[in-house]
């Protein structure tokens, strides 16, 4: 059964499609429905029945008779160590730190805040909590001491688990002051922390308050997996919010089963006993779905990877990855790709390794220029897929379907809406646009199994933030189009659509066109105020490394193509050369603060940033274009 007929399936019969779906996850009691609507636009998944997602995701293995095969291999060409935990270590592992979060009095329902680096035990603390029926908030490692505090407060944990460091190219970064730090910050206060030392800091632990990873675990039961009801939340991940004050996110764990498993086979094309590796973080939204719980649930081999995609210890080290560890389904980020294209652009290291083993890559996260694409389909020689999906759903919102059926591949596109996804292009009144026309793209309610259900303790700002604009609709905050095949394209946030003398235009648009020169690396274009015009786009370039050409003919060229490609309408005149775009560490381009030191506004230092230096990196930059004068 090919994409249209399943997509069709599930439009005449969402809830038998879900049901069928839930028959791949283990369940104490079986569901009796997939959907509970609860009225005002509110709805849950398999909420009837009872299941644990620790249990689904590493004892039925055990069970099954596969207990032998590797769950986790740890790679850190940062300390030079390669580590494998088969499912049967795995499970017992989890078993005797639950048992032991248990023991200190960690039950159902109570919180635990996560803040690790990239080692087994940040999976193992998050499926520790879920044997329990806790539930886990991750915080990403190295997150500011009042970022943390702030999580704290909302979340009110009654442990964290931490590490005493992480480890980045170059220097170590110190977690245990900045754990200390926001517990002084914050209002609440945690029962007990739990400290996994490493060797390359072993951190001071305070007394009464702190245990060691391994002393809090010795002589205590291992822990039995606690059954919970299908709406019962399995974590809380807090996105920004527009406030300042961070959105909690919450998964609810039968739809997070159902949905994640389905997805593995279905959108990854991968088989149980596949090595599967997503190149991210466990504390952002890719980690979760598809570091920790979606391979492990549908059985698959992952990777935990401390390092970065360049220099460490060169732009090889993805290659040497996937064919150490014979990778069949890789899964990174735009922006990492252009920065090991940056460093190798003719492919040299990818050349080096027997990539045989890799069958399909995925990219996701911020937009996917062709330029890229068509980069990494050359040097590879397998599917670059494209798809599309945000921290609230928690899974792929639009994708090319490999394991269902490989759909032809558009660049700029990330394909088709998944099943369980009725997206529609609107205009500002709500009503959907003709194909081809730029629009807020919004999701017909509900939103399928294993999406937020809400925000924690926070139900009416959820329905503000995604309920209210277009009433029946879930409003996902991007901007862009449909084609006549009903493929998406996603354009921009609907506040990177910039009004150039009352044109409605897309700065992704131009970034793309931007791209496309073959000296340019990476780029983000902005809209900053005209006084005549509205807004005027602005244009930051990086160049690849080996650029013999003048920056001025560059940017000179910039300015020309988009002319060409776009067309006057653009104004696109403005255009600089910069060594390096501010980011958050997940690798999204913070281009709203960029806008608001352009326009001399005040802004606040984003919690996510990776180098804080860089912004005064683009002011200088944007003096030179005559903005940011303030």
């Amino acid at each position: 059964m090919g994409y249209s007929d399943t997509y069709a399936r599930w439009q005449a019969d969402p809830d038998g499609f879900w049901m069928e779906a839930a028959q791949g996850i283990d369940w104490d009691t079986a569901p009796t429905k997939a959907l509970h609507d609860l009225g005002d636009n509110m709805y849950e998944w398999f909420a009837d029945g009872t299941t644990n997602t620790c249990w689904n995701a590493v004892d039925r293995h055990v069970e099954a008779g596969r207990g032998d095969q590797v769950a986790i291999i740890h790679d850190s060409p940062i300390t030079g160590t390669i580590h494998k935990i088969t499912y049967s270590e795995l499970k017992d592992r989890v078993a005797s730190l639950a048992g032991a979060l248990r023991a200190k009095g960690i039950e159902k329902g109570d919180r635990v805040i996560i803040y690790m680096p990239m080692v087994p035990e940040a999976v193992e603390a998050m499926l520790a909590c879920s044997r329990l029926g806790a539930v886990h908030s991750v915080v990403f490692g190295g997150f500011a001491a009042n970022e943390l505090a702030v999580r704290i407060d909302d979340a009110q944990p009654k442990a964290i688990i931490a590490a005493s460091c992480g480890l980045e190219p170059g220097r170590v970064v110190h977690y245990k002051p900045l754990l200390d730090g926001a517990i002084d910050l914050a209002t609440h206060k945690p029962d007990f922390c739990v400290i996994f030392q490493r060797e390359q800091e072993v951190a001071a632990l305070i007394e009464g308050r702190d245990y060691d990873w391994h002393g809090f675990q010795a002589g205590v039961a291992p822990a039995e997996c606690v059954m919970v009801e299908g709406n019962h939340p399995s974590y809380i991940l807090y996105t920004s919010g527009t406030t300042g004050q961070p959105k909690g996110v919450i998964r609810h764990t039968g739809g997070q089963l159902v949905a994640l498993n389905w997805t593995m086979k279905a959108i990854y094309n991968v088989d149980p006993g596949d090595v599967f590796w997503a190149a991210s973080d466990v504390g952002w939204v890719v980690g979760h779905s598809y570091i920790c719980y979606a391979p492990l649930i549908h059985g698959n081999t992952t990777i935990v990877f401390e390092g970065k995609p360049v220099g460490t210890p060169d732009a090889g080290t993805f290659w040497r990855v996937i064919s150490e560890h014979k990778v069949n389904s890789f899964f990174t980020a735009p922006t990492a790709f252009r920065a090991v294209k940056r460093e190798d652009p003719k492919g040299e290291f990818v050349r080096k390794y027997d990539l045989s083993c890799l069958e399909q890559v995925y990219l996701a996260g911020e937009r996917a220029d062709p330029d890229t694409i068509v980069w990494a389909q050359d040097q590879l020689g397998v599917p670059v897929v494209d798809h599309w999906w945000q921290t609230e759903t928690g899974w792929a919102i639009a994708a090319n379907p490999l394991g269902i059926e490989a759909l032809p591949i558009k660049l700029g596109s990330p394909s088709v809406p998944m099943p369980g996804y009725d997206v529609q292009i609107l205009d500002e009144g709500g009503t959907p646009v003709a194909n081809g026309e730029l629009g807020a793209i919004a999701i017909k309610l509900p939103l399928p199994p294993g999406t937020l259900p809400t925000l924690w303790n926070a139900e009416a700002r959820y329905k503000k933030s995604y309920l209210t604009t277009y009433p029946g609709y879930y409003e996902t905050g991007d901007a862009g189009m449909m084609d006549e095949d009903g493929y998406l394209y996603i354009m921009a946030r609907t506040d990177d659509v910039i009004n150039v003398a009352g044109h409605r235009l897309s700065t992704g648009a131009m970034e793309e066109v931007l791209a496309g020169h073959p000296d340019v690396a990476e780029c983000a274009v902005i809209g900053v105020t005209d006084q005549l015009k509205g807004q005027m786009p602005m244009g930051f370039v990086c160049l690849n490394s080996g650029t013999e050409k003048a920056e001025a003919d560059v940017t000179a060229e910039c300015v020309k193509l988009v002319r060409e490609k776009i067309g006057p309408v653009a104004a696109f005149k403005l255009c600089c050369v910069v060594d390096r775009l501010p980011k958050t560490r997940s690798g999204k381009i913070l281009r709203a603060t960029m806008v608001k030191i352009a326009d001399n506004e005040e802004y606040k230092m984003p919690a996510t940033i990776d180098d804080p230096a860089i912004l005064d990196e683009i002011k200088t930059a944007l003096q030179g274009l005559g903005y940011a004068k303030g």
